[in-house]
């Protein structure tokens, strides 16, 4: 790399053409590769550009259906587009004018100030919102679809409409272009290294890295909470953590996470780890880390995964503790698996669950979100053919549906960021844990999807029968804490107030701030987000506006207040004891080897 005169960099042509030849050596490669693997993804493709192709001919249909309504939209962004023509024309003359649209709050894409000081980007900008408005409000405005085809038609086309941004583009973004010519180009270099790289990682589909593979080490950097596995079977390890309190509460707690993801999102690092405060607050913590299963765990059912997981959990914390009752915590899916476990223990029972906490959990599926569009009668057969042919539902798979609820944040920014600029993401812990995915047997998730999200069984009383035990949420009677958040967009919390009802034990209802995952993992030393809270005592009101109305906001984080409602579970203090027992020997150090497994 050279200097112009001004300092300005210039491109290095001998360095750079020696780049470009190694990345083309290296890319051709990966092409051919890429080329010989379409022939066995055919079928896939097929089936799912039909369904696409079949939701939008219905959505045209409905649109030219009605003339007068389309012609008055496009008269409308007609109309706007010349209210900018009008303003970009006065910027241009060095005239203040008000702009004809403007980003969303919390938009950041469009955050570097040449989108607004700069009148060529800023007509950019806005020509691109008012488009993107127009195709959304057109959209919206389509009528005699039903609710669910309009919403899968306005989501995929707001995945359109991301994809399109002129962020996502060299020639559109002022940022990156004036990387491009402050690094003489590099950055392009770089970034197609790192986009190549990322195919060949993922094998030819687009693997785009939140974070570096390795930036952190699990059992290192995070997931380091004291303690040993003390037991474990095909699909599960079991943690119990080394206390570091001279006494404990006597009621052991029992965490189901959910199996999607890896446990220790619950365990990141010492200062937002759930289990440590647990483990500080006095409580002996047991943890399920469930296996990241392969196809030979195939015919693994939603049963296996009761019966081995928080059912076996139960068996030998009995037996190392000494304590036949236990406080249980479900995160999520694993929450989902815990009412359900709970509801087969009450048919059985099995006194042995005192209180229940549920971390933005659903059991009412009624409306669970924009992850239902994902999920019809049509698109489940073809996923079912690709987790029969494969054994299980990669984590990728899983992953991808997962940040494209979020693409801007969780897909377009890093495009950006890491092919555009060239730059390497930052070093994040929630990121490297959402990066690390698992697979899914193929029995078991057929199971969850068709008879939960397709067929909404589990509230029925039933309507699902586990290990030959028909389940019914209805005579689960144990004191629940129920936590949700008010920005959760995998389990929104009107839908999990509604699941709430479904039990018949007091549930004391909880509303944090933020998302799925930092709502949750919102340690009180952080005092980031606040929460709402309900005093009310006895059922929950029917609606959860009711609730809503009546609810007080507190500052700062849930956690306290859950500790005060779990500590008065725990029962009397006595003497802690150190992980495992003569019956159940220690296997090894946390985290464990099960979580180290990975899908690919």
């Amino acid at each position: 790399m050279s200097q112009a005169r001004g300092g300005s960099p210039q491109v290095d042509p001998e360095k750079l053409s020696q780049s470009m030849l190694e990345v083309a050596g290296k890319s051709q490669k990966l092409v051919q590769d890429f080329l010989s693997r379409q022939e066995s993804a055919e079928l896939i493709s097929h089936d799912d550009s039909r369904h696409m192709l079949q939701l939008f001919q219905d959505f045209y249909a409905r649109l030219m259906s009605d003339p007068v309504s389309l012609v008055q939209a496009q008269m409308q962004f007609w109309q706007n587009y010349m209210a900018l023509m009008q303003s970009t024309s006065m910027r241009m003359m060095g005239l203040d004018s008000d702009p004809a649209i403007a980003p969303q709050p919390g938009d950041k894409r469009f955050k570097d100030a040449q989108w607004e000081e700069n009148p060529l980007f800023d007509f950019i900008k806005q020509s691109y919102l008012l488009t993107a408005d127009h195709v959304h409000n057109t959209v919206a405005n389509v009528e005699g679809m039903d609710d669910k085809t309009k919403r899968k038609v306005d989501f995929y086309t707001r995945q359109f409409v991301n994809a399109m941004s002129p962020t996502n583009f060299v020639a559109t973004n002022p940022e990156v272009l004036q990387k491009t010519i402050d690094t003489g180009g590099q950055n392009l270099v770089n970034g197609l290294n790192k986009l190549l790289e990322d195919l060949e990682r993922g094998n030819g589909e687009l693997k785009i890295r939140m974070t570096h593979p390795d930036a952190f080490e699990v059992g290192k950097d995070m997931a380091v909470t004291p303690g040993k596995v003390v037991y474990q079977n095909d699909l599960i390890q079991l943690i119990q953590y080394t206390p570091t309190t001279e006494q404990v509460h006597k009621r052991p707690v029992i965490i189901t996470p959910p199996w999607i993801n890896k446990y220790y999102i619950l365990d990141l690092r010492p200062e937002n780890s759930v289990v440590k405060h647990l483990v500080d607050q006095g409580h002996t913590v047991f943890m399920i880390s469930w296996r990241n299963p392969s196809p030979e765990l195939a015919d693994k059912t939603f049963d296996d995964y009761m019966l081995e997981g928080p059912l076996a959990a139960m068996d030998v914390a009995e037996e190392i503790a000494g304590e036949a009752e236990f406080n249980m915590v479900g995160y999520c899916l694993g929450g989902t698996l815990l009412a359900s476990t709970l509801a087969y223990c009450a048919e059985k029972g099995d006194k042995r669950p005192q209180s229940a906490t549920f971390f933005v959990t659903l059991l009412d599926f009624e409306s669970p979100g924009d992850l239902e569009l994902f999920i019809d009668e049509e698109q489940l057969e073809v996923l079912e053919k690709q987790m029969n042919e494969r054994g299980v539902l990669k984590g990728n798979q899983m992953a991808t549906a997962m940040n494209m609820l979020r693409d801007n944040d969780l897909i377009w920014s890093f495009f950006v960021n890491n092919y555009l600029h060239g730059e390497d993401p930052f070093p994040f812990d929630l990121l490297y844990w959402n990066q690390d995915s698992t697979n899914m047997p193929a029995r078991m998730h057929s199971f969850y999807l068709r008879n939960m999200y397709l067929k909404n069984k589990l509230r029925e009383p039933g309507g699902i029968s586990l290990n030959g035990v028909p389940i019914d949420l209805s005579k689960v009677e144990v004191p629940a804490y129920y936590i949700s958040t008010k920005e959760d967009h995998i389990a929104p919390w009107r839908a999990t107030y509604e699941g709430a009802k479904l039990l018949s034990s007091n549930v004391k209802f909880t509303l944090g701030m933020s998302g799925h995952i930092a709502g949750i993992v919102n340690p009180p030393s952080k005092n980031k987000y606040g929460y709402w809270t309900n005093t009310r005592t006895g059922k929950l009101p029917a609606d959860p506006d009711d609730w809503w109305e009546k609810a007080a906001f507190r500052e700062g984080s849930w956690w306290p207040d859950w500790h005060k409602w779990l500590g008065q579970k725990g029962g009397a203090k006595v003497d802690a004891r150190e992980p495992g027992s003569k019956k159940h020997p220690r296997i090894e150090d946390a985290p464990g080897s099960y979580v180290r497994e990975r899908h690919d």
